[in-house]
């Protein structure tokens, strides 16, 4: 018999934490949460304070029940799940349903898993913060409430198995009206002058200090510098200093990995989680940027003995985030000295980054001295301006460079000669340069977190969540999409002549980037239209404070619920009462064969075009990559090509189509799905003979046996594993059974006692 039992909620955490206790200790894992709102109706009690109804899941009972013994066997339980508000709640819902007396249960908590913390826990434990739970169950209830009561109107109104949800709905939001302002933006050209200057026997590249609308503006003005004389007319040297970024919060963390790593927001957290749970990290969800006296020692000494005592400079940091929650540390190592760790390639690139972004934190400025070079014309009514800097001494820069998101962003300075005011500047070449103003970017994952962090919706814990529950919903797809080429037309002053040169550039291409889909398009639009409350950037980022002072014990969750609850359901019952559905259509065109327009609709199965008027109707589903807003004609003419005769194979033809459940090549009366590398409007015929053969081949090794006395039955190998068919009717085969050995008589058996699958 043990007599203390801890319960964590991973089995990597349990793991680690084991090494540091002693025998008279053993560690369990919940596996997370082992009980939530029941999925039976609403789940939660409204007449009675929102009472929540809470069951343990069918695939959590195992746990719960195993949990039991070992407590059975305990004199103290130390619950010992995250300091969070979630890791608050696992460990009270932990002590209801293990049916823990207060004198037994003790809970500890631990932002870094090592010995010194796990040991100090234990010497310090506390009870339950019931705060922190409500503020969970608040959050939980609230979601629940708004999940529960939106998606079946978007089902009546909209499509069939649609969802909406309080912050996903907001988050989609964004992306949607950034996207509008992509489309709705006209991008206007101008001329960038760029001149290449002879001084002394240095050369300087200067930009003139104005831009011109049209190629007449910047022709007429290269032909006025012909007979110009430049000179230095001004030098300016300033000094100036950067300083490191602060340690990682969990969205700075997302952010940067994303950014230098090309992570994406949850396998950043992926990582971290496992970071953290083998005791390489301090805890992975926190927006605080402080540090412990103890890590900033750590760092001094590194950077004293890797870089020498000028470059230490110790800060400490306050967080300033919107919202900011539960005092834990900023993201760091738990041992700053240790420059590298065991774990997966992907796993030590993160470790590298926090290390750094760590220790640079706590290193000196670099000093900059900034130079301003200004050269004019002899009646001073042309000025080009050349600006470039020198790292006088790189401190934290030896370490580390914290990215950007400006996409256009020149990171790199030029280092300018040396020269003197009143110097001659000879002009080598005056260029002028055609230049389109850039649209606003899309969001990738990172600068979507980033957003959303400024707006104060959501918080670290719901950070990744958020982003991977709208792409999983197909609200929101990210991809990486080909640039366009376009023409330009670049003036060029050289020897006293003007050169007009022809080029081309590539511009629009997006990498890993956010793109609403046309039903992410729709269902913002109606919930814009029916809950703009529910959808405003303020109200959200209003309950997320109130999220914080339930927290703090400032206001009761229940009467938090009420409040809202009263408007939000009226205007529930008011959408109901509505008898119309959301109708979206968008005449995109003509079709040049019939003359009939084309219209751009929601169906059951997604957004398509339908030629209207034409008899058998004709339909074509958009492509994912397309939505209904930004679509074009050309675009949608394409989609009608479909289906494709791509050749003869077995004397049939092989037709390419897109049903109900995706793109297929058809042949001698059967369907071969495509794979999602398959392009169904470009596929070739000797690409879907390979997909009809390996069908086949597979369908082949499917039969696997049959038995002469009972003709009619036969064992197969399914798609959820071995069934036996008999008679029209599929019955699944226990795990008991060979599929391989088992007997005729094991399949009688079989069928006699089971159910229909």
């Amino acid at each position: 018999m043990s007599t203390n039992l801890v319960i964590v909620e991973s089995p990597a955490k349990a793991k680690t934490i084991t090494k540091f206790l002693g025998d008279d200790f053993v560690v369990k894992s919940s596996f997370g949460h082992i009980r939530d709102l029941s999925k039976k109706n609403l789940g939660i009690d409204i007449e009675n304070g929102f009472l929540p109804q809470y069951e343990v899941p069918a695939d959590k009972k195992k746990i719960v029940a195993e949990l039991k013994k070992h407590v059975a066997d305990a004199k103290t339980v130390w619950l010992a799940s995250d300091e969070d508000r979630e890791g608050e709640a696992i460990s009270w819902h932990l002590k209801k349903v293990l049916n823990l007396k207060k004198d037994e249960v003790k809970r500890i908590v631990f932002h870094e898993i090592t010995k010194e913390a796990i040991q100090n826990a234990i010497k310090n434990p506390r009870d339950i913060d019931e705060n922190l739970v409500n503020a969970q169950q608040a959050r939980r209830v609230l979601d629940r409430l708004v999940g529960f009561n939106l998606s079946p109107l978007l089902w009546k109104k909209i499509k069939p198995a649609l969802s909406a949800g309080r912050v996903q709905s907001v988050a989609v939001k964004l992306i949607v009206e950034r996207e509008r302002e992509i489309n709705n933006f006209v991008s206007k050209s101008y001329y960038k002058i760029i001149g290449i200057f002879k001084v002394d026997k240095n050369t300087i590249k200067a930009e003139l200090n104005k831009k011109f609308k049209t190629l007449e503006e910047a022709e007429a003005f290269l032909e006025t510098c012909k007979t110009e004389d430049f000179v230095v007319s001004d030098i300016t040297k300033k000094p100036g200093k950067k300083s490191p970024a602060p340690p990682f919060t969990t969205s700075t963390l997302q952010q940067e990995a994303g950014r230098k790593l090309g992570y994406s927001v949850g396998q950043t957290m992926k990582l971290a989680q496992s970071l953290y749970e083998h005791g390489f990290i301090t805890y992975m969800r926190t927006d605080s940027v402080n540090l412990s006296n103890l890590a900033i020692g750590s760092s001094k000494k590194v950077i004293e003995d890797t870089f020498g005592a000028e470059y230490v400079k110790t800060r400490k940091y306050t967080t300033k985030t919107k919202g900011a929650q539960e005092a834990h540390e900023a993201i760091r190592p738990t041992f700053v000295a240790n420059e590298t760790i065991e774990g997966t390639k992907q796993e030590q690139k993160l470790y590298d980054l926090i290390r750094k972004r760590t220790i640079a934190s706590q290193m000196q400025d670099a000093q900059i001295e900034r130079t301003i070079i200004t050269l004019n014309n002899s009646n001073d009514t042309i000025s080009f301006v050349a600006s470039g800097e020198v790292v006088v001494f790189d401190g934290f820069l030896k370490l580390y460079i914290e990215s950007t998101d400006d996409e256009n962003m020149d990171e790199t300075q030029s280092i300018l000669p040396k020269v003197k005011k009143g110097d001659k500047a000879i002009v080598s070449k005056i260029e002028a340069n055609q230049k389109f103003e850039q649209p606003p970017y899309r969001y990738t994952e990172a600068s979507l977190v980033k957003k959303m962090e400024e707006l104060g919706i959501g918080r670290p814990s719901t950070y990744a969540p958020t982003i991977s529950t709208i792409q999983q919903r197909e609200y929101v797809i990210k991809e990486s999409r080909s640039p366009k080429t376009r023409s330009l037309v670049n003036l060029v002053l050289e020897n006293g002549k003007i050169e007009k040169k022809k080029e081309e550039e590539k511009f629009g291409g997006e990498a890993n980037k956010l793109f609403p889909t046309s039903m992410g398009i729709v269902v913002t639009d109606y919930l814009e239209n029916h809950f703009d409350n529910i959808v405003s950037y303020d109200f959200t980022a209003k309950i997320e404070e109130e999220f914080d002072k339930i927290a703090v014990g400032k206001i009761a969750w229940n009467k938090m619920l009420a409040d809202f609850y009263e408007d939000f359901s009226k205007q529930v019952e008011d959408s109901l009462k509505e008898k119309e559905t959301t109708k979206w259509e968008r005449e995109i065109g003509i079709h040049p064969e019939t003359g009939l327009p084309i219209v751009l609709k929601i169906g059951k199965y997604g957004p398509y075009a339908s030629i209207e008027g034409v008899e058998p109707p004709r339909h074509a589903s958009l492509r994912k990559n397309q939505n209904i807003e930004s679509v074009t004609l050309e675009e949608v003419l394409d989609l009608f090509k479909l289906p494709r005769n791509v050749g003869t194979y077995e004397e049939d033809d092989l037709i390419v189509a897109i049903g109900k459940y995706g793109p297929y090549v058809k042949n001698n009366g059967k369907f071969y799905s495509l794979k999602k590398q398959d392009d169904p409007y470009t596929i070739n015929k000797e690409r879907a003979i390979e997909i009809i053969n390996e069908k086949k081949s597979q369908q082949k090794e499917a039969f696997g046996r049959t038995f002469e006395e009972m003709p009619g039955l036969t064992i197969l190998k399914g798609r959820y594993g071995p069934y036996i068919s008999y008679e029209k009717k599929n019955y699944r085969i226990p795990k008991t059974y060979d599929p391989e050995t088992m007997s005729l008589e094991d399949c009688k058996t079989i069928i006699s006692q089971s159910k229909k699958v």
